[in-house]
């Protein structure tokens, strides 16, 4: 999961790339990097924070009207340098690209480009499969002006052969910026307008908040397999290229997305909220003595609010987070987010000593954060512990771009309520229903009528995900996790 922009101005858009690209730092920590275009490219990509990467320097160095950025999050490829987005080639016209999502057949397609067609890809990132087979089909037949057909023929081309979710961004040099979405709709991409004088100003992203923050608007999100081609006039060309069932992400409204951007027409913020109210309904149904509800920050506390308010109850803010350390789920190693939940949270032992604690959190994915949340609380004299996740447990692996992708990673795999609970250390753990997931992301737009939950209930809504794939994907994973561990990552 990660986060793409694109812009075109009038002026140099480094700002507005910055300005965006800090907007969605949730979506990756690992790396980050921009393209501009002024009649060449210029490029500065690594490791680490955007505010790190781009310094004073980056003004000047990063020059020109156009420009694609990227904050990284990790799936397939190594996290190295090389592997930092975007990402460009120099034929046909010279192509720059960035996405958000995961290509699940990355190495035969890797392979294919390189048998086929003799394109060696230098890296362990699957957007560059993506803008390989992109560029190839641009290249076929040759044009001296890239047409709004020519395209729509060369994205049809990449949704013939790449599978998986994706959401992409590309600029095309002299000829103009494309946008498209996979034909499921799994990640998100808005677009958006802005009238900056003769000519209007454009931008891609993979949030509303990233647009919202550069004075964007007449923001929409584009529609599953849809293409957007701006030309180089600034002339708006969008058609809908292939019809498959819109299937959103549900971990977007969970837990990545930020909680003031809308994914899909519907606000984060009220889905967290309603998700809160749904919950609190199976907590009283529970029976249990609480006399504090605490989110676990920041994600929950929406949620966590809605409950006590349903409730009745006493919320407190008894966990403090240490807002200069990293999101600790996307962190690569489990070995990182072990030691780092004690750095990132501390505990308000006045708040909790003596007390029955429900902890609402947005999931419990490893086990190994909530467990170590759990022994804190403990810790500070509280007489109960519970434990409430406002999405289903999760149980299966995601091969569409969220580091969830081996079996064994998964507390909840092959367990009920009550193992789970003993593994994180609760009296009690409740979890939010499928059902009631889905009831509140509709409520925000009705129109959504199917999602991906394939992290909860093993559904994969692209029809190609089979049990060998997910055996080469989970040992894939696997050979990085312990790649890792050897560095001492």
């Amino acid at each position: 999961m990660c986060g793409v922009l694109g812009v075109i101005g009038n002026g140099d858009v480094f700002r507005d790339l910055y300005q965006g690209l800090l907007a969605v730092q949730h979506r990756g920590q690992d790396a980050a990097g921009i393209i501009t275009y002024d009649g060449r490219f210029h490029a500065k990509k690594g490791k680490g924070l955007v505010q790190d990467i781009f310094g004073p320097e980056a003004v000047l160095q990063l020059r020109g009207p156009v420009g694609i950025g990227q904050t990284r999050y990790p799936t397939v490829g190594g996290g190295s340098d090389e592997d930092a987005q975007p990402f460009q080639v120099n034929s046909p016209f010279g192509i720059i690209m960035a996405h958000n999502g995961n290509v699940v057949n990355y190495r035969a397609l890797k392979q294919e480009l390189f048998s086929t067609y003799h394109r060696l890809l230098n890296s362990d990132c699957d957007v560059e499969v993506i803008l390989n087979i992109f560029a190839q089909e641009l290249a076929q037949p040759r044009v001296e002006k890239v047409s709004p057909e020519d395209v729509f023929r060369a994205v049809e081309g990449v949704y013939a052969k790449v599978k998986g979710a994706y959401s992409v961004v590309a600029y095309v040099a002299e000829q103009g910026m494309v946008a498209f979405r996979d034909p499921y709709g799994i990640k998100p991409l808005v677009f958006g307008r802005r009238k900056d004088g003769i000519l209007d100003s454009f931008a891609f992203g993979s949030e509303t908040v990233s647009l919202n923050i550069m004075n964007f608007a007449d923001i929409r999100s584009l529609e599953p397999g849809e293409t957007v081609f701006i030309d180089r006039n600034r002339a708006v060309h969008a058609r809908r290229l292939v019809r498959c069932p819109h299937t959103p992400c549900l971990f977007e409204w969970v837990y990545f997305a930020r909680p003031d951007s809308f994914i899909d027409d519907v606000n984060v913020y009220d889905c967290r909220v309603n998700l809160g109210r749904f919950l609190a309904e199976e907590i009283r149904k529970s029976g249990i003595e609480i006399d504090v509800v605490v989110p676990v920050p920041d994600s929950a506390r929406d949620a966590a609010i809605e409950i006590a308010r349903t409730l009745d109850l006493k919320y407190r803010e008894a966990l403090v987070k240490n807002r200069y350390i990293g999101r600790t789920f996307i962190m690569p190693a489990d070995r990182k987010r072990k030691s780092s939940v004690r750095i990132k949270l501390n505990p308000i032992a006045s708040e909790l000593k003596d007390r029955n604690v429900l902890l609402v959190d947005d999931s419990i994915v490893r086990g190994n954060t909530s467990k170590a949340i759990v022994e804190m609380v403990r810790e500070c004299g509280a007489k109960k512990v519970y434990f409430a996740s406002y999405s289903p447990p999760l149980r299966f692996p995601c091969v569409y771009g969220i580091d969830m992708q081996t079996t064994r990673e998964f507390v909840a795999r092959d367990a009920d309520n009550e193992e789970i609970a003993r593994k994180i250390g609760v009296d009690k753990v409740i979890y939010q229903s499928l059902e009631s997931l889905k009831k509140a992301v509709q409520i925000g737009n009705p129109k959504l009528t199917k999602f991906c939950a394939a992290c909860f209930d093993g559904a994969y809504p692209t029809g190609d995900v089979t049990p060998e794939l997910l055996e080469e994907i989970e040992a894939e994973r696997k050979a990085y996790q312990d790649r890792q561990l050897e560095l001492n990552i």
